[in-house]
């Protein structure tokens, strides 16, 4: 309709709406159908609600730790959350941690590498990783004093979901036949990381301060580099399986600065 500001999809901030969807649906497994069939027009756009859907997942982890907190002791309260973290997503990034662990620490040349990732199957080292991730995390979790608890489960996904950004950003895809997370690779990622880094610190300040929030966005920005370096030496690129597990990496890494917060 000419003079209406409307394109072919309709309103812009219909279409934001729509790629808002879109990375919740992909994120999580909240049951939100509504224009599920345009999701593929809006892979590219909806990187950019990334953090803003983790600081969603967010809010939700720290109202099941309040609740939980009226009725458990604090190692309870503290595997709940870590269960929580994980099945939000439907365990999408665990079992890029899975995936990622069986390719990278086969230590085969790349090609390989990216088939073992592709397999379906749960070799030994994916699951030896998975138990130390989730051992650490849980760790790190119960060692922040619970009426803590409810903060860090507000700061951790945002930063996970940051990560995934950031990795996209500062690294290339490394399957040349495409994949899912290929799927996701946009100009938008930079975008998306700006805002989101922004989302990170002014949470973080809100809650812990300036020094806090500037350690925890710094971890943030160590653990990619780290863990993308080694990606790009061993596979050339990052995957779908390793942008999951540097989400969950990353928030493992900020569990374990958070509880060193608390240390008297």
């Amino acid at each position: 309709m000419e003079g209406s500001g409307l394109n072919n999809e309709g309103e812009p901030e219909i279409s934001f709406f729509i790629a808002l969807l879109t990375a919740v649906r992909f994120l999580t497994i909240i049951p939100v159908s509504w224009k599920a069939d345009r999701d593929e027009d809006h892979f590219g756009t909806s990187i950019i609600f990334f953090p803003l859907v983790g600081l969603i997942i967010g809010c939700l982890g720290s109202v099941l730790v309040l609740i939980a907190n009226q009725f458990l002791p604090g190692t309870v309260v503290s595997f709940i959350l870590l269960i929580y973290l994980a099945a939000i997503s439907g365990f999408l990034h665990l079992d890029g941690v899975a995936d990622s662990g069986d390719g990278l620490l086969s230590y085969r040349p790349a090609k390989q590498s990216l088939e073992i990732m592709k397999d379906s199957r749960v070799g030994a080292m994916g699951v030896i990783v998975i138990v130390f991730l989730l051992l650490g995390k849980y760790s790190a979790l119960s060692s922040i004093p619970v009426a803590y608890l409810v903060s860090a489960a507000l700061v951790l996904p945002v930063g996970g979901r940051l990560a995934i950004l950031l990795t996209m950003t500062l690294f290339p895809y490394g399957r040349r036949e495409g994949g899912l997370g290929g799927l996701f690779y946009s100009p938008m990622s930079r975008i998306g990381t700006y805002s989101g880094a922004g989302l990170l610190f002014l949470t973080a300040i809100t809650i812990y301060g300036f020094l806090t929030a500037l350690v925890l966005t710094g971890v943030v920005i160590g653990t990619v580099l780290l863990f993308g370096l080694f990606c790009m030496k061993r596979l050339g690129g990052v995957t779908g399986d390793t942008l999951g597990a540097v989400s969950e990496l990353t928030e493992f890494c900020l569990a374990m600065v958070l509880c060193s917060t608390y240390l008297s």
